[in-house]
């Protein structure tokens, strides 16, 4: 009969089994997959800052150009966001996301063979394009294997993977360094080689264990996958701000851009410090191995602070304060940077700046999701990051700059608190409009 369960359809405590088992098993075989990807991403696209610790010396580049080659990624990374998410649709995530590992672990690889700041400025510019949609499409792909109510803590699991990879690969990096001479070549040339063939390998396993979403994992049984196919399509029948599914009107919708500038707070901070802060640590007269290894302190940190920030977004089901918060330490913490001059003040700042940055990533995802449908994510979720990450060329960029025509770093920071501080305001603005910023609201109001 309408409205009652058939004798082969679950009740509410065979729902809640199904649901719970199902979700375990997603958890296992999704995030370690996606989470090791972004991990080696981010290990191949920051670890210029700890070469930089030798290289620069060497190849005779300045700050200024430092900062135009580490930034320069960013351009190529943004302009082919959006058309590497469209494919990523076009092609299935489990093809085109190995695609993308395959690709910049090659030209990584050639990064150890740069001579100049020109010759540097090309290859950054080329690894740029090769990751292109690697973050934007990772979202995406989570989103079509987890219902809302688990993105946040997921999301921020993901997204660990940056402040780990600096943890983690600080003292590889380190140790790779002291590796100069070997065969006749530099330590930050076997850094560049060694760190570049992960990629490659785990596209290959990318390649050969994942699945595109639910309806094609044959690790789940027919009732796993038949739950949560009908779980996120009940979600998708909720009203969304973003209603306009043409990839061009989504493109310019103005929650999307709006996000995109919010986002801008966070990125240019991550990028900033994530490429300079071995460079700040070293200015207090560290060794090379001393800032590579005094790296991973502020990162360690704030990679337990941005899982935590995560699961008690999920259990408020609050998105928009939980995104807020961590943006106005981040700009405080940086702010308060240009009245030290000795290390453990400097440290203790630029940690709480880095524990801003990255807690508000799993809350902002998250109410991402919860703002987009289904139908035009792909398009949003790499327009957001794309925009945003230009803020990691100016960010990047200014800082080379500004430390080369002041001399100092604190000073060079100035503009990435601008730049929290109008993600702030824009987010407030958003919100007014929206009106609320837990999950029920935001996708039903």
């Amino acid at each position: 009969m309408t409205g009652q369960y058939s004798r082969s359809e679950p009740r509410g405590a065979d729902l809640k089994l199904i649901e719970k088992v199902t979700m375990k098993r997603v958890v296992w075989r999704i995030m370690p997959f996606v989470t090791l990807a972004y991990f080696i991403s981010y290990i191949d696209r920051v670890n210029i800052g700890i070469a930089a610790l030798q290289m620069n010396k060497l190849l005779h580049i300045d700050a200024a150009q430092y900062g135009l080659a580490a930034g320069i990624f960013f351009i190529s990374y943004c302009l082919l966001e959006v058309p590497s998410n469209l494919l990523l649709v076009r092609f299935g995530a489990r093809r085109w996301l190995a695609r993308i590992m395959i690709s910049w672990g090659i030209v990584g690889f050639f990064m150890a063979f740069v001579t100049g700041p020109y010759s540097l400025y090309v290859v950054r510019f080329l690894l740029g394009a090769a990751e292109a949609g690697l973050y934007p499409g990772a979202i995406f792909y989570l989103a079509r294997w987890f219902p809302a109510r688990y993105r946040g803590r997921m999301i921020a699991i993901f997204g660990v993977a940056v402040p780990v990879s600096s943890f983690v690969g600080s003292p590889i990096s380190a140790a790779l360094l002291a590796t100069n001479g070997m065969f006749g070549l530099h330590g930050w040339q076997w850094l560049f080689m060694l760190e570049s063939v992960p990629a490659v390998l785990f596209g290959f396993l990318f390649l050969a264990f994942m699945a595109d979403g639910p309806e094609t994992a044959t690790w789940l049984t027919p009732a796993q996958r038949d739950w949560l196919v009908a779980e996120l399509a009940s979600e998708q029948q909720k009203p969304r701000p973003v209603t306009l599914f043409s990839t061009w009107r989504v493109l310019g919708n103005p929650y999307v851009l709006g996000l995109a500038l919010v986002y801008a707070g966070s990125a240019g901070a991550t990028v900033g410090l994530g490429l300079w802060l071995p460079l700040i640590l070293k200015s207090f007269g560290l060794t090379n191995i001393q800032a590579a290894l005094l790296n991973m302190l502020p990162f360690g940190i704030a990679s337990v602070a941005m899982v935590w920030w995560g699961i008690g977004s999920d259990k408020a089901g609050e998105r928009l304060w939980r995104t807020i918060l961590p943006l106005i330490l981040a700009g405080v913490s940086l702010a308060a940077t240009c009245v030290t001059t000795t290390l453990a003040p400097a440290l203790i700042l630029l940690s709480l700046a880095l524990i801003g940055t990255y807690a508000l990533k799993g809350p902002f995802w998250a109410l991402v999701n919860d703002w987009v449908p289904a139908a035009g994510a792909a398009a949003a979720i790499a327009q957001i990051n794309a925009l945003s990450n230009l803020a990691g060329f100016g960010a990047t960029y200014l800082l080379g700059y500004l430390k080369k025509a002041t001399g100092s770093f604190p000073l060079a920071c100035l503009p990435l608190v601008a730049l929290t501080g109008m993600a702030v305001i824009a987010l407030l603005l958003l919100s007014r409009r929206r009106g609320g910023g837990k999950t029920e609201e935001m996708a039903g109001a």
